[in-house]
């Protein structure tokens, strides 16, 4: 096995090529993904991804995507089912996003866990260099920094946090709180989303380890100093700005305007199927507009896609059911032969089709319960070249830490939910122009490159490991 001097470890292979209509190849990728947020900083950087390749049983070795090595980590059936069906989505997913839905504790999930995290720490010890770079990703993970460390004390180890870390009082209901804070802390440098991630780490470390916490730095009772901080994640905006100039895109936004009614206001949502994202909340919220007639079908229409997740998980099978009876009930109470109230999409989506309905849309609603970053907000903005449109966030999205001109909002609070809902349907086009102006602006000087350098500069001090990274320039000749 060839090593590497950088070494990202992740629980999914960046592997779905994809064809575009228009012939341009693509990685198909999850609305806000993780894979979407790395590959643009990847695809031309000489690195090694670690990662499980999303089928069961013995692995085959992979050709190389440009110069991304790509090594896979085999999972049985039952591993599937206990790692990450199990203890990563059905007990750390949920309790770190406030536990909107109740974390399941299993036993037997956690040794699945730990077996399976200690075979991703023994194939990045395997494929990193002396004295690499290795550069772990999120709460899937989360053992893995100390068992590196312990098979490669060599390496420089980083961990970022894609999700919201809890906050201690959530925290310490997990049974194996100790392993989980101690297994990231194994790290050297360990980011979030938000300061007060950094900040919930600190007070755990002292609580439960005997650690001396601050919101920058851990000191470990081994003296070991480990290194916590905000690194906001972002999106690859030149990239967005590539798809928008395609000529499928400019037709396809053409066409679902005139699907979906030239002269109609058109409401869109893009969201993973996850009881996190508020999409209950939100039909709520607009079947109640319906009802009581301060938006009309004629004049108005949604559209809500929900990308199919973590389909053999209970909770995620009732809440699609839950989902498709409440837009039944809606189309049924207040659509028109023709004109649907809402739109609803289960169904994956590619970039360019994602970009046209960006561009259609003159109200993009965001309204998770709970969210790391969301980078669907992001990418909306990045998509209105011309500063149109209106963004309606919710405030615990990590996004609205950033996206300070979009229309924020409390997502339980079904009625201040509705008022935004109008107020931005409403608002004037120059207020508008105005806040987009300026969001664009911030997310094109905070874009995915300038979140890896920053990250990666923090992780080895020297700004060696960011020189690595393609500049944008680079990456649009690549892909030219």
């Amino acid at each position: 096995m060839r090593q590497s001097s950088l070494v990202v470890v992740a629980n999914r292979l960046p592997l779905d090529d994809n064809v575009a209509p228009d012939g341009a190849c693509e990685w198909r990728r999850s609305p806000g993904g993780l894979a979407g947020a790395l590959h643009a900083i990847l695809e031309g950087t000489p690195a090694t991804w670690v990662g499980w390749g999303g089928g069961v049983g013995p692995t085959l070795s992979l050709p190389d995507i440009g110069t991304l090595r790509l090594r896979p980590v085999p999972l049985t059936e039952d591993e599937l089912r206990g790692y990450y069906e199990g203890f990563a989505n059905s007990t750390l997913w949920p309790l770190y996003h406030d536990a909107v839905e109740q974390p399941v504790f299993d036993r037997g999930w956690w040794e699945t866990y730990r077996t399976v995290n200690r075979r991703f720490a023994e194939a990045a010890a395997e494929v990193a260099e002396p004295g690499a770079a290795v550069w772990i990703q999120d709460y899937h993970l989360q053992l893995v920094p100390q068992m590196l460390r312990e098979l490669r004390p060599d390496v420089l180890i980083g961990f970022f946090m894609h999700v919201p870390f809890p906050p201690p009082e959530l925290f310490m209901q997990l049974p194996r709180r100790l392993e989980l804070l101690g297994g990231m802390l194994g790290a050297d440098l360990v980011g979030f989303q938000r300061p007060q991630a950094a900040h919930n780490v600190a007070q755990l470390a002292s609580k439960l380890l005997g650690a001396r916490g601050a919101d920058d730095a851990i000191l470990m009772t081994d003296g070991r100093v480990v290194r916590t901080g905000a690194f906001p994640v972002s999106i690859d905006v030149t990239e967005m700005e590539a798809l928008n100039a395609r000529s499928y895109v400019v037709n396809q936004a053409r066409q679902l305007r005139h699907d979906l009614g030239p002269h109609k206001k058109v409401l869109l949502s893009v969201d993973r199927l996850d009881y996190t994202k508020g999409i209950e909340h939100r039909l709520t919220a607009y079947s109640e507009l319906l009802r009581d007639g301060h938006v009309k079908v004629r004049d108005t229409v949604m559209v809500q896609v929900a990308v199919p997740s973590r389909e053999r998980v209970e909770s995620y099978r009732g809440l699609k059911d839950r989902i498709e009876r409440e837009v039944g009930r809606i189309n049924g109470e207040y659509g028109r032969v023709g004109e649907p109230a809402i739109h609803y999409l289960n169904q994956p989506f590619d970039r360019a089709d994602l970009a046209a309905l960006y561009q259609t849309a003159d109200v993009m609603v965001v309204t998770p319960l709970r969210d790391g970053m969301n980078l669907v907000a992001k990418e909306y903005v990045a998509a209105r070249a011309d500063d149109t449109g209106a963004l309606v966030l919710s405030e615990f999205a990590g996004a609205a830490n950033e996206l300070e001109d979009a229309f924020q909002v409390n997502p339980h609070d079904v009625d201040g939910l509705k008022d935004t809902l109008l107020q931005a349907l409403d608002a004037d086009p120059a207020d508008l122009s105005r806040r987009m102006s300026a969001m664009r602006a911030h997310i094109t000087e905070n874009d995915i490159h300038a979140w890896a350098r920053a990250y990666l500069t923090a992780l080895d001090h020297t700004g060696q490991l960011a020189r690595r990274l393609p500049r944008q320039r680079e990456v649009l000749v690549n892909r030219g």
